[in-house]
């Protein structure tokens, strides 16, 4: 398992309205043989718990599973050409949502690489926004 230094870019596209979010912490990865599993933790506004991330990702790029629990807890699978149904825990209440994955994209080297994904998000059946996630890692040298 290695230390990483973790830069996450999150974008969000609702009605026209586009939100982005940037996130830079420490985290790890390691390469379970089928997948990349990244760990990190997100501090949240108190008095919310930090809520803990693990980010797996098919070397294949068929599937990500992005698994938060803390603070919030959610479960969402996003599998390219595939709908699926998650939880998702508002802070105020679970949601059920449709997840459909479009791109899963990869490059890993030897001390540095990136993920990226989107996919889009539907409520009742009508699409409520399109994400994109750019994941860019490095290896802590000092490990």
């Amino acid at each position: 398992m290695d230390r990483i230094l973790l830069k996450i870019t999150g974008s969000q596209l609702v009605d026209g309205q586009k939100d982005q979010i940037e996130i830079t912490t420490i985290g790890t990865m390691r390469d379970d043989g089928t997948a990349y599993v990244i760990r990190y933790t997100e501090e949240q506004e108190p008095p919310m718990a930090p809520v803990q991330v693990t980010v797996r990702i098919q070397k294949d790029e068929s599937a990500v599973q992005i698994t938060r629990t803390g603070g919030v807890e959610s479960c969402l699978i996003v599998e390219k050409g595939k709908r699926n149904q998650c939880n998702y825990d508002t802070g105020f209440g679970n949601l059920l949502m449709g997840v459909y994955g479009r791109i899963i994209e990869m490059t890993v080297n030897a001390d540095n690489g990136s993920f990226a994904f989107e996919y889009d998000i539907d409520v009742n059946g009508a699409v409520t926004s399109i994400n994109t996630v750019n994941m860019v890692y490095s290896k802590n040298k000092s490990n």
